[in-house]
């Protein structure tokens, strides 16, 4: 079986064949160097979905995601690098949240993290790492409410055997202590399914909303509205319809012309999820 860097260099590979994906390095000095590219960005988003329609949220990555994948070749110390690279995202942060938009930051660096960046090393050093990653973060958040963010932890949005994968119990108490209020997290990835039983083990503090992937986003399967209403279920009676939204696993195209579902049936999943989520919070009633 391929583990997460084996598969990764195959597909980013080909992907990168095609001219489609370059990984760059840092050999400077972090800088936003164009602020206006992120105000386009949000000018078409803006006339795509006008204001009015409820939490409309724009994702970005987080400082600890962007060293994962461009390495560090300048700065002296990891950390040094997660706060520049903090400095720097701080001008995409504030500009979606002053635009009205909640910011949903991207952060498969607290779980993927482990079986890539940090897959030599102990899980308490992995674990100071990832809490050195979340106070980076909430250094660049520092200026938005809690309540106008989201967070998005992943294990990697790839079809892999996901077997060295970290569980979620060896991270939560991280996860529940970053800024943002509600937090986005694969509850269907075979691997993880099973454990919304650790959110029924663990305090999360009232003001925090979980917002579990009841899809996949990395297979053509389209699952069936009654498996998204049982895997909804748990959530509704633990925490109630007010702390609880129905998400997905994660993002359906990881980068430009690089997708492993067909959009067609990207949007039949997102159909079933909006079905299966109706049938849950009937039944929740």
């Amino acid at each position: 079986m391929m583990d997460f860097p084996e598969y990764a260099y195959r597909a980013f590979s080909s992907a990168s064949n095609r001219g489609v994906i370059k990984t760059p390095a840092c050999t400077g000095p972090v800088m936003y160097r164009d602020p206006t590219e992120v105000t386009r960005d949000l000018d078409l988003f803006s006339r795509a979905i006008p204001a009015g329609h409820a939490d409309r949220f724009v994702t970005a990555a987080s400082p600890g995601v962007i060293s994962l994948f461009l390495a560090n070749k300048y700065y002296k110390s990891h950390e040094e690098y997660l706060f520049a690279l903090a400095e720097a995202m701080k001008v995409e942060y504030d500009a979606i949240h002053a635009r009205g938009f909640v910011l949903q930051v991207d952060c498969p660096d607290l779980a993927m993290g482990r079986h890539v960046q940090f897959a030599a090393a102990s899980l308490e050093e992995f674990r100071r790492n990832a809490q050195l990653h979340v106070e980076a973060m909430s250094h660049a958040l520092r200026d938005i409410p809690s309540e106008r963010m989201r967070m998005h932890v992943c294990w990697g949005n790839y079809e892999g055997p996901h077997h060295r994968d970290v569980p979620l119990r060896d991270i939560v108490d991280i996860v529940l202590g970053a800024r943002p209020s509600a937090i986005v997290f694969e509850a269907a990835n075979p691997r993880h399914a099973h454990e919304w039983t650790v959110w029924e083990e663990v305090r999360v503090p009232e003001e925090k909303i979980l917002v579990p992937g009841l899809i996949d986003s990395t297979t053509n399967f389209i699952e069936h509205p009654e498996l998204v209403a049982d895997r909804l279920r748990p959530f509704l009676k633990r925490f109630g319809h007010q702390r609880v939204m129905a998400g997905t696993d994660c993002g359906f195209s990881n980068f430009a012309g690089f997708t492993l579902v067909d959009p067609k049936i990207a949007w039949e999943k997102l159909r079933a999820l909006a079905q299966g989520t109706r049938i849950a919070e009937r039944r929740a009633s």
